[in-house]
């Protein structure tokens, strides 16, 4: 049973829902969304509820949509026992499509997100009706340079050092700017709009106490999901996916190679492929019209 706190205006709701082991914050759906098909958006390592504004916004008129903050992001504080694994989140979100009754859902996951919406589908198929994956962060091994300091973050230790080194104390707008550069195919294209939200919210994190603990936590887990084999593989978990499956892609994508996308289709029981040549990690951000039009096709077929 879900216990909800409503926040925030009418036309994009807020509020917290209270799942076991958590409590999360939740978007939408908006008012206009009466009748349509649910969705749940996910987002990625160290992202918010926030990074699926644009798309949401393009999909509108074809899914009643709800963005959460995964345990640690954004609005929602870390889980009661502290696991950050991509199984813990896994748990959380299934937790709260269970006390929602919204399921089965058009489900969206990029990066982690992508990994945990994997998992949940392959082990709650009756909560599921489609999945876009855009960049999953599905095991790739080795993974690409550019991908190496986010790893880091797992090493015990390496977080407090990041906070003392010079390169720790630089300002929030210089912070952005090198996570902009990490993520979006193209920085310069990024909104001043989108920027000043971006240094909004790296400003507040600043003021969370577990914001970086959560940050280097689900980091371990998601490099610990990277070495698991058997039946709890990530990639086994994908060939027992039975949901029609979008996968999205980025040519330009410093986390996540585009070349993952041939075993990701292979995969997959029942996979369709979007590329882009100009994004990075985060498409639904950087190119929402054609990542809506590609899901818009996936729901005609179903």
């Amino acid at each position: 049973m879900s216990a909800e706190q409503q926040v925030g205006s009418e036309d994009a709701p807020v509020r917290t829902v209270a799942v076991p082991g958590a409590v999360l914050s939740v978007s939408g759906p908006r008012p206009d969304g009466d009748g349509l098909p649910p969705a749940l958006f996910v987002h990625g390592l160290g992202g918010s509820r926030d990074n699926w504004t644009e798309l949401m916004a393009a999909l509108a008129g074809q899914v009643s949509g709800e963005a959460l903050d995964l345990p640690g992001f954004g609005g929602s504080e870390p889980p009661q026992d502290g696991n950050l694994s991509v199984s813990g989140h896994v748990r959380a979100v299934i937790g709260y499509l269970e006390a929602s009754g919204r399921g089965p859902v058009h489900l969206f996951g990029n990066s982690l997100g992508g990994a945990v919406a994997v998992r949940l589908a392959a082990l709650r198929p009756d909560l599921v009706r489609s999945l876009t994956l855009i960049s999953p962060a599905l095991p790739e091994l080795p993974p690409q340079r550019t991908a190496w300091p986010t790893g880091l973050l797992a090493v015990p230790g390496v977080p407090a050092l990041l906070r003392r080194a010079p390169a720790g104390r630089r300002s929030p707008e210089q912070t952005v700017e090198g996570f902009l550069d990490l993520v979006y195919g193209d920085p310069a294209a990024v909104s001043a709009e989108r920027r000043e939200r971006a240094v909004s919210e790296y400003r507040r994190r600043l003021g969370v106490p577990y914001a970086m603990r959560a940050m280097a936590g689900t980091t371990r887990g998601i490099v610990s999901a990277y070495t698991e084999r058997g039946e709890q593989s990530l990639w086994r978990q994908a060939e027992q996916v039975k949901a029609p499956v979008l996968l999205v892609y980025g040519l330009r994508d410093k986390l996540v190679s585009y070349r993952s996308a041939r075993r990701a289709c292979a995969a997959f029981a029942d996979a369709r492929l979007l590329v882009l040549p100009d994004s990075g990690h985060v498409a639904m951000m950087e190119h929402p019209g054609q990542v809506a039009r590609a899901v818009r096709e996936l729901l005609a077929e179903i």
